[in-house]
């Protein structure tokens, strides 16, 4: 019997049966769903946004807000709406123009990603020159550029070996009380104590490692965020080395070349050079410090990510079980990782550690680490060009709405939610192979990276 028709006992065909229930109205579905995604919104908008606390003369007060919410309500209430109706809808052709339109920004913006690259080292290295910049700007491009070390630092450990680390701001830690310790009491320099941070939080990194070489996915990023805890805690508790929650104070300061950027006194870099004292000759000096600890973390994991450690590394990335049935030793590939990553991580907390002049716990908790796997995962996994694009946009978009206040941190969620939505891997989502089996070199897109063809 057809399944499109039905056919009764004397021969004449009739309508096929209705399916059981009532059919559902998209429509309506959606309304209903958005209904209660508002009404949720609300009730924590009730918290953030409906009250506020106001520091008057009799003491503190209650200032109640109820507009905003209902603005929450309204917003959430009408976006998911139309996300339900036209954009998650099975099928829909809205998401799969957007894909393609993607795909095809990345296909022909891939072979620009070296003039990218050159742009952003030509622009960073005359910015101190260019008219209009001042301290602040300086102090801001300062803060990039650590971030973006550190950026750099833990892409070797998360997006060449794939191994999630939660805890990076650990060696970021060591590496600034390293500095810190041996410049104040053994009078070392901070040119001397720099590559000594650096292999101490290497050495620490290699400690982390052989705990979790069984470990994978989320077990192995609790281990690393415990270890993050620990060290802090430990951090906090040993006084006597530490200084407890009161920190370090009194760091010295890097000189050039034994020259010091003060106004009075002998050997200063302003006497040397018949200059006129100013404080921002220091804030440079600082600034193409970490910017030249910057370029030598990009070259050296751009090399180490071509020679057999950094395919190791991918190896491992794309299949453990398989890169062990290769012949590669993963113990030896994942300690590496961290040490590598470590090394890096320890050379950008000597840097803020001198640039501070002043550490303590309180600058190395967990939100560190979730800052900069953030810039890792939103630049793109293994991309070095995307982790500097991240790392300017995050840190130079906290400056850009920082007059909004508490409003700020919900722009800056919601940008975030709006890029993982438009891209989903990365800022930058195309990726160059270390090995080339043709004479043409192109790019490839980073959703073949982990199907092993990256």
């Amino acid at each position: 019997m057809n399944q499109a028709t039905a056919t009764s006992e004397n021969g004449k065909a009739h309508a096929p049966r209705a399916p059981h229930g009532p059919a559902r109205n998209p429509v309506i579905e959606a309304a209903k769903e958005s209904f209660m995604a508002g009404l949720l919104a609300a009730v924590l908008a009730s918290f953030i946004l409906g009250v506020k606390t106001v520091d008057t003369p009799g003491g503190l007060q209650l200032q109640y807000r109820w507009h905003l919410v209902l603005y929450a309500f309204a917003l959430v209430t009408v976006g998911r709406f139309f996300l339900r109706l036209f954009w998650w809808k099975a099928g829909a052709a809205l998401p799969k123009l957007v894909g393609e339109i993607g795909a095809g920004v990345t296909r022909a913006t891939a072979p620009l990603g070296k003039w990218v690259g050159l742009a952003l080292a030509v622009t960073a290295f005359a910015l101190p020159f260019i008219p209009g910049i001042g301290r602040y700007e300086l102090d801001i491009a300062i803060l990039v550029l650590t971030y973006v070390l550190l950026g750099w630092g833990l892409n070797v450990v998360v997006g060449y070996a794939g191994l999630l680390d939660l805890g990076y701001v650990a060696f970021y830690a060591v590496g600034a009380y390293s500095y810190a310790l041996l410049a104040k009491h053994f009078g070392l320099g901070f040119w001397t104590v720099l590559p000594l941070a650096g292999l101490l939080a290497a050495l620490w990194g290699m400690i982390l490692g052989f705990p979790v070489l069984r470990l994978r996915g989320d077990y192995l990023a609790i281990v690393t965020l415990a270890f993050g805890e620990i060290i802090r805690i430990i951090l906090l508790n040993w006084q006597e080395v530490t200084g407890g929650p009161d920190g370090i104070t009194g760091i010295p300061r890097p000189t050039f070349f034994g020259l010091e950027f003060k106004r009075f006194g002998e050997n200063t870099f302003h006497q040397f050079f018949g200059l006129e004292y100013s404080s921002l000759h220091r804030i440079i000096f600082l600034y193409f410090i970490i910017l030249a600890l910057a370029m030598i973390t990009f070259f050296v994991t751009n090399r180490l990510r071509r020679l057999p450690v950094g395919r190791a590394w991918e190896a491992m990335r794309e299949g453990e079980i398989a890169c062990r049935t290769l012949g590669i030793n993963t113990t030896n590939t994942k300690l590496t990782a961290f040490a590598v990553g470590a090394f890096f991580g320890g050379l950008g907390g000597s840097f803020f550690a001198t640039r501070q002049g002043f550490i303590s716990p309180e600058s190395f908790t967990f939100i560190e680490s979730a800052i900069i796997l953030a810039i890792v995962v939103l630049g793109g996994l293994g991309s070095q060009i995307g982790v500097a694009i991240a790392a300017i946009v995050m840190i130079g978009g906290f400056e850009v709405f920082r007059d909004l206040e508490e409003y700020r941190m919900l722009i800056f969620g919601l940008l975030m939610v709006v890029i993982m939505v438009w891209k989903p891997r990365g800022l930058v989502s195309s990726r160059m192979p270390t090995i080339f089996l043709g004479k043409e070199k192109r790019a490839i897109s980073a959703d073949m990276v982990q199907e092993g063809q990256g």
